[in-house]
């Protein structure tokens, strides 16, 4: 184990063989020993375990109940290996790859945190698993995806331009994201930066494979999607936070009123001045995430 930051949490970086092969990164922290309920990370599209890094440093900082939280780098991001065939950047795959961390790291229930496609295998897993969910937080994610936020996001991925520093890459997105993320400081728009690039052969590349774009071919934009109300259904018997970003493009106000129409105990959180997908930082925002992982945990005897 290492320690991580000024905070003291044991971190580790750990390696799981997927059904096909594959080695599939994941990010640990806290103790692997604790008597609380792990919490499971699951980020974006593109997006990496180092999304969730100020999340599980709180989870699992906790001076009374110290989390075990696991991060993912899916199939062809971070630090898992790539996949030479595209067409495996599936839900279906990527599905069996969670489960697979799930069991060779003895993770039998859990608090799932799914930001967007990481909300989608956690409904997905529900069906498939239901044992292994304790609680959800779905991040900007439901039933209901917007086709023009869907659309936004296939016009960059596999296209961002290649900045020559992390400076110029703050900027590209600063430009790209500026209008729904209205109030990040520079530092902010530096760090997400820096967790979006990597240095390779001296050259600034995404932290993903670019053929993950692929994902996003054959969908007709100009067109609703498929709606997921039964995948979400099967999220009935446990709790469940939505997060939504002020400015989202992709959850809709009126889709996060009919799951709430479905689910009156669910609990809601708008993270203001942002769009898709709120980060999860800042003191208010991790405390009320918390708060919600402390409310799944069973009642223990005294």
């Amino acid at each position: 184990m290492e320690a991580s930051g000024t905070s003291g949490v044991e971190t580790a970086s750990v390696f799981v063989t997927a059904p096909d092969g594959l080695k599939l990164h994941v990010r640990c922290y806290g103790p692997r020993l604790s008597p609380y309920l792990p919490v499971v990370c699951l980020p974006g599209l593109t997006r990496t375990a180092a999304d969730f890094d100020e999340l599980a440093t709180r989870l699992a900082s906790h001076s009374e109940t110290p989390h075990r939280v696991l991060a993912l780098d899916y199939r062809g991001r971070g630090l898992s290996d790539y996949d030479r065939d595209p067409r495996n950047y599936s839900l279906g795959i990527e599905l069996g790859d969670v489960r697979a961390v799930l069991t060779a790291l003895d993770v039998a229930s859990a608090v799932f945190v799914g930001t967007s496609r990481g909300g989608i295998l956690t409904m997905l897993l529900a069906g498939a698993q239901p044992t292994a969910i304790a609680g959800v937080v779905l991040n900007d994610i439901g039933p209901v995806i917007e086709p023009t936020g869907l659309a936004r996001i296939k016009s960059y991925v596999g296209k961002l331009p290649q900045p020559k520093s992390f400076e110029e890459a703050a900027e590209l997105f600063r430009r790209m994201f500026g209008p729904h993320f209205t109030k990040l400081t520079n530092a902010e728009w530096l760090a997400y930066a820096r967790s979006s690039f990597k240095i390779e052969q001296r050259k600034l590349v995404p932290t993903y494979d670019a053929h993950l774009a692929k994902t996003l071919e054959g969908i007709d934009f100009g067109q609703p999607l498929a709606a997921l109300w039964p995948v979400f259904d099967g999220l009935s018997r446990v709790p469940l936070m939505v997060i939504r970003g002020q400015n989202s493009d992709l959850l809709s106000e009126q889709t996060v009123a009919a799951m709430r129409a479905r689910r009156t105990a669910m609990e809601t959180v708008t993270v203001p001045d942002q769009g898709h997908a709120p980060h999860l930082n800042g003191a208010e925002l991790l405390e009320r995430i918390a708060a919600f992982v402390e409310s799944c945990e069973p009642t223990r005897s005294v």
